[in-house]
Order: structure tokens, then sequence, then C-alpha cells
């Protein structure tokens, strides 16, 4: 497996990804196509962010990305998928190696997320901590756990 830097003309594999993990988790079509629209992977998202991928001989089959806060001391991790025939096999861990670093490479001490219900205890496996919960930008009335991983513990 490599893990390298997503490239401009991957946005459309990287939206059917995301969308493929994401469904995995239970999610009607109903509720996927009313999400579609946060979970595209745009070119202004591959250029305003550290977007990574994991490469197999098969494809892509997960995808991270980090984003630095304004004040440069912090950054929030979107976008972190594997494909459900890759889950439980390090990919995610591997994906999860490569933004740390790039995070403290970055001087950031602090990471944050708004966390899909389903994948809450992935992330508090990483060490996130739910700090409050926070309205979906795509689901009325759907709250969604907002997490952070202080860094200097890491």
């Amino acid at each position: 497996m490599k893990i390298r830097p997503a490239k401009p003309d991957e946005t459309k594999v990287l939206t059917e990804l995301v969308m493929v993990s994401k469904q995995a988790n239970g999610y009607s079509d109903a509720f996927m196509a009313l999400c579609r629209d946060d979970l595209r992977v745009t070119p202004e998202r591959l250029r305003d962010g550290n977007f990574w991928v994991a490469e197999v001989p098969e494809g892509l089959c997960g995808c991270v990305c980090l984003s630095v806060d304004d004040d440069g001391a912090g950054g929030e991790v979107s976008s972190f998928f594997v494909h459900p025939d890759f889950q439980g096999k390090g990919v995610g861990k591997r994906l999860w190696h490569e933004i740390v670093a790039l995070a403290k490479d970055h001087g950031l001490t602090v990471l944050h997320l708004e966390s899909d219900p389903a994948a809450q205890s992935f992330y508090d496996k990483l060490g996130f901590t739910t700090i409050r919960e926070t309205p979906s930008g795509s689901i009325a009335g759907r709250m969604l756990p907002y997490m952070e991983l202080q860094l200097d513990a890491h």
C-alpha cells in the first residue's frame, strides 16, 4: 500500500470512495443524497487542504484531509474514509500516521473534527475526546459529535 498526496484528477474516484464508505454505515440512498454535496471531493478541497490517499494495486482504498486552522495552532481532520473492503486492514492506521506527522510538521497542537456517529468509536481509539455536539451541515436536526485531540500527548 502506498500513501501519497491526492492528484487533481482524482476528485470523481475520491467522491465515489467517500460515498461508498459512508453508506457502508447503513445509511439509505435518500440520506446519502442529502449528504452528497457536503461529501463531494472537489478540486478546491484538494487545493485547500493536505489531502492524502491510500493506494493499492486495485486503486484508491482510503483518504484523509488535514486543513490548518487560520490561527495556525490547530487543524481539522476531514474526509477520513476507508473503502469497506479494506476496513480493519491497517489502511486507516497508515493514513492516520501520515496526518499526525503532517500536523506535527506544521507545528499544530490540536486536531478537531465533526464525526459521523458511526465513526465516533474509531476516533475514540485514536485518542479524540468528544467535547460537544454540533449541527450537521446537510441533515436538519441531526447532531454530530465534535471531537478534539491534543497532539502534545501523541
